[in-house]
């Protein structure tokens, strides 16, 4: 359900500002390709979804009166806002785990 790419920007973004500071100019950066992102996700892709879904209605009607490719278009291309939403809020909740799990020492990756 949620969108794993917002997930994995907005974490990435909250640990640049976490790294670096949220005054600095990589967070800000990190924030704003977030963003596009996150825009991507929710509009550009799910316009392509939405058309597709429509072409391959189209394609349906002219099955029935000609005989064509039954190749059908994806159409499960983007997402809802709130799977962008909620993968948002994971990669931010996944962030804070890190960063508080280094602030207490655990060690995360290779020894």
């Amino acid at each position: 359900m949620p969108s794993a790419h917002s997930a994995m920007v907005s974490g990435l973004a909250l640990a640049i500002g976490l790294r670096t500071g949220f005054e600095s100019p990589v967070f800000a950066l990190a924030l704003a390709f977030a963003l596009v992102v996150m825009f991507d996700a929710s509009t550009v892709r799910r316009a392509a979804g939405l058309q597709a879904r429509l072409l391959n209605q189209i394609l349906e009607e002219l099955f029935k009166h000609h005989h064509l490719s039954e190749k059908k278009l994806a159409e499960l291309l983007g997402h809802t806002r709130l799977e962008v939403f909620m993968g948002m809020v994971i990669g931010i909740l996944v962030g804070l785990l890190v960063h508080a799990a280094e602030v207490l020492g655990w060690r995360i990756g290779s020894q």
